[in-house]
């Protein structure tokens, strides 16, 4: 008679979930603190785990890099759902623009190492640029159908506006300014919610 295997798919295991999640957000602020150079010991440490834990979650420093990346881009989408149904729909689209700042942020402190473990080509860079043009897509459409953004500045023109705003900057501890910027931009997005006609006088 044959035998049948008692084998059974393991889930992952809460701690190790969570060991995992404190691994991204710590390596998330290390290579965006010391430009891509901090070491994985530096990343464990912040995580408070063993280096032995951040080699089984990730064997490689490009696979961690890869994670960390996904990571900021999905962070991104849950935040494009939340906003859409904000009360003040272009305020939720300038919220957005603001942690597309930090993002771009954390993939400029990975920089060199991390264009070696994404190329333009990649799966995730493919993802990634899907999901932030169908979140700006759907934030955008939500602010501009009550007449409050100016209808000749797509989502795509704003995506690429901020992104090459936070390119453009060399220069050290450059969010601020280019977080300045990106309100100056929307308060020139802006428009005034359409005046009901005034009743003639009594």
């Amino acid at each position: 008679m044959e035998r049948r295997s008692t084998k059974t798919i393991r889930r992952p295991r809460q701690d190790s979930i969570r060991n995992r999640e404190k691994l991204l957000g710590a390596a998330a602020a290390v290579f965006r603190e010391t430009g891509g150079e901090g070491t994985l010991e530096a990343v464990a440490r912040r995580a408070d785990v063993g280096i032995g834990t951040l080699y089984r979650h990730f064997p490689t420093r490009e696979a961690l890099f890869q994670a960390v990346y996904r990571r900021e881009i999905d962070q991104l989408a849950a935040l494009a759902l939340k906003l859409e149904s904000s009360d003040d729909a272009v305020a939720g689209l300038r919220d957005f623009l603001h942690a597309l700042v930090g993002m771009v942020a954390t993939k400029k402190g990975m920089g060199k190492a991390l264009a070696v473990a994404i190329d333009g080509s990649s799966e995730i860079a493919c993802y990634s640029y899907a999901t932030l043009s169908v979140a700006m897509e759907r934030l955008h459409a939500a602010a501009a159908a009550g007449g409050r953004l100016r209808a000749d500045v797509s989502a795509e023109d704003m995506l690429q506006t901020v992104i090459g705003m936070c390119l453009a900057r060399r220069e050290d501890h450059w969010e601020p300014t280019v977080l300045r910027m990106v309100d100056v931009f929307m308060d020139g997005l802006r428009r005034e919610p359409p005046m009901q006609d005034e009743l003639p006088p009594a």
